[in-house]
């Protein structure tokens, strides 16, 4: 995320915000953030959001993820939202939502909108 210049912007239980601002470097030849930013920055925000619920000493992998590019992705910032539908002892399920936002007027348009599956790894000293 560091290399992308995106940033955690909210952090709630079961929920994280990443934004991510438009820079030629995260474009695609069209000026639209490209499929690939857009997508890390969404599984990113899933996974995150799903580590808020897990014990400490537990990590996060993705299993799996689908994402629908529903418009192209402008705007001066896209910011991705995990949601986690479903937390379970082994494999979480998350909703991810990314979209593009203009600063000028705080329009936000959805601009992707995706399905998450991940693996909670490592075990507290409780549980082993």
């Amino acid at each position: 995320m560091r290399h992308l210049g995106a940033r955690i912007s909210r952090i709630a239980p079961g929920r994280v915000h990443i934004v991510l601002p438009a820079r030629p470097e995260v474009t695609q030849q069209n000026g639209y953030f490209h499929a690939g930013a857009t997508s890390a920055i969404a599984d990113s925000a899933g996974g995150y959001a799903a580590y808020t619920l897990f014990p400490e000493g537990a990590d996060v992998l993705t299993v799996e993820y689908k994402i629908n590019l529903l418009a192209p992705a402008v705007g001066d910032h896209i910011e991705a939202v995990g949601t986690v539908l479903k937390s379970g002892r082994t494999l979480t399920v998350c909703q991810l939502e990314v979209y593009g936002v203009r600063e000028e007027d705080g329009s936000r348009t959805l601009v992707a909108h995706g399905q998450q599956t991940l693996i909670r790894v490592g075990q507290t000293a409780t549980e082993q």
